[in-house]
């Protein structure tokens, strides 16, 4: 039980460690692409380091909610990370205190608590941008119920480590059609989830335009540290359960030995940095949507998770 505990907190670590890396690596690329120098790929920590040093201003009209929710959207993603395989194939310390479900609840408290805060302090930009978040995860929580169904068909359970045993084993599982829409529906739901492009671009700070990034444009010194490393850490869970848990459970410890878990991590963030490249491609290639066409983009994740249930169900 000791070790398992262990593992859980090395695995908190990983993701509070690396999360920032993984965005600073995404905007590097981009810019690259763009033909661009672009900032370092540790430019984040510098950001969240200058961010922790500075003064906090805070309006004498925010309420307690103001004040709460960076530390509510920094421990979402810390919470969820106890649920789900970072490091390990097999099941850890608190793996069975929630499922996927579960997890996506906790996350969409935080969203929600940082939609509250951004009303808060009257600020008519945040507000704006709160009503604009509301939109997208009232179309994207759908999706993410039928996936989570379809996933429970398929597996006999919703729990991440269950989920990824039954997934993918045998290997011709992996090329069902039930399996790759279910991979694309939730691709999709990273991307809006996320606040990238074509749902969102997380690199604009034009007010009238922004979605995500309004939540946080009241915070300052170490609240706007807390909001920005928690999205990066949300984002960085949300890549791992992805790739972990529906995709493949390749360089995950299948050991209890230290070695192999400190193996884990270098081949972990070997597979994100191959999902980072075609999300780099992804986002690259399209355009941001205008806001009323974001109901289409989530509208046709939302088709392609059903026809994913679907084709499940007529398989069997």
């Amino acid at each position: 039980m000791g070790i398992k505990i262990a593992y859980n907190l090395a695995q908190v670590v990983v993701v509070m460690l690396f999360a920032p890396l993984v965005a600073g690596v995404i905007n590097r690329l981009k810019e690259m692409v763009q033909s661009k120098r672009g900032p370092s790929i540790f430019q984040p920590y510098f950001d969240i380091w200058k961010l922790f040093h500075k003064d906090e201003v805070i309006s004498e009209e925010s309420s307690w909610i103001f004040r709460f929710t960076p530390y509510l959207v920094f421990v979402t993603p810390i919470f969820v990370t106890l649920l789900i395989p970072v490091l390990t194939s097999y099941p850890l310390f608190f793996a069975f205190m929630g499922d996927m479900l579960g997890g996506g609840f906790v996350l969409a408290l935080g969203g929600f608590f940082a939609t509250l805060a951004a009303v808060d302090t009257g600020n008519p930009y945040g507000p704006m941008g709160a009503s604009r978040t509301r939109l997208v995860g009232f179309l994207a929580e759908p999706v993410f119920m039928i996936v989570f169904f379809t996933v429970s068909f398929v597996a006999g359970s919703t729990i991440p480590y269950i989920v990824q045993q039954k997934w993918v084993h045998p290997i011709a599982n992996f090329f069902e059609p039930t399996h790759i829409l279910v991979m694309l529906a939730f691709f999709m739901l990273i991307l809006a989830e996320g606040g990238r492009i074509p749902v969102d671009n997380p690199s604009g700070h034009f007010e009238l335009v922004m979605i995500d990034e309004s939540k946080g444009l009241e915070y300052s010194g170490p609240g706007a540290a807390l909001m920005k490393w928690g999205g990066q850490m949300k984002l960085f869970v949300l890549i791992c359960i992805f790739l972990n848990v529906l995709v493949t459970p390749w360089g995950l410890a299948s050991g209890v030995g230290v070695g192999e878990l400190l193996l884990a991590v270098p081949l972990v963030l070997l597979k994100i940095f191959i999902f980072v490249l075609a999300l780099v491609t992804v986002e690259s290639s399209l355009a941001k949507l205008r806001l009323f066409r974001i109901s289409e983009f989530l509208g046709a994740a939302f088709v392609i998770s059903v026809a994913a249930m679907i084709t499940w169900l007529f398989a069997v």
